[in-house]
C-alpha cells in the first residue's frame, strides 16, 4: 500500500513538473512576438466595448466592428475584407487583418479598449506525451 502511495505521489509530482515547464515555455514563446514590417498585415483582436444596440441580444454587431474598421481603413469595402470574425457571445470584439501602423490608428478610435496580436499556441500534452 505504502509504495502504492509513493508511486502516486511521485507521479503526481513528475506531473506538475511537467505542466509548469510547458506553460513556461509557452509563455516565452509568445511573450517576445516578432517584429512585422509595417506594410505586412497580421492578424489581431481588437476588443471594443458593447455597441449601443445590444440591448437586443439578437442583433448582429459585425456593421460596428465594420465601421470601427473602416475609420482606420477608408472603406467599407476595405474593411469588409479585413474582418476575419466578429465575436458576438463571450467577448465584444473582432478580429481583422491589419498592419502595426493601422493597428496603432485602430486602438485610438472610440470604443477600441484593446488590440492584441492573435496568437496560435500548440498544447505539448496527450495521450503519447505523458511517460509517466
Amino acid at each position: 500500500m505504502q509504495i502504492r502511495r509513493s508511486a502516486l505521489l511521485v507521479s503526481s509530482l513528475l506531473l506538475s513538473i511537467w505542466c509548469c515547464s510547458s506553460i513556461t515555455a509557452a509563455m516565452a514563446d509568445t511573450s517576445n512576438p516578432q517584429p512585422q514590417p509595417s506594410s505586412e498585415t497580421s492578424v489581431y483582436i481588437i476588443y471594443t466595448e458593447k455597441p449601443l444596440h445590444d440591448h437586443d441580444q439578437d442583433q448582429d454587431p459585425e456593421p460596428s466592428h465594420i465601421r470601427t474598421l473602416s475609420t482606420v481603413l477608408g472603406s467599407e469595402d476595405a474593411a469588409r475584407e479585413a474582418l476575419v470574425y466578429s465575436y458576438k457571445h463571450a467577448a465584444s470584439g473582432f478580429s481583422a487583418k491589419l498592419t502595426p501602423d493601422q493597428v496603432s490608428q485602430i486602438s485610438k478610435q472610440p470604443g477600441v479598449l484593446q488590440v492584441i496580436p492573435s496568437r496560435t499556441l500548440q498544447l505539448h500534452s496527450g495521450p503519447g506525451k505523458l511517460h509517466v
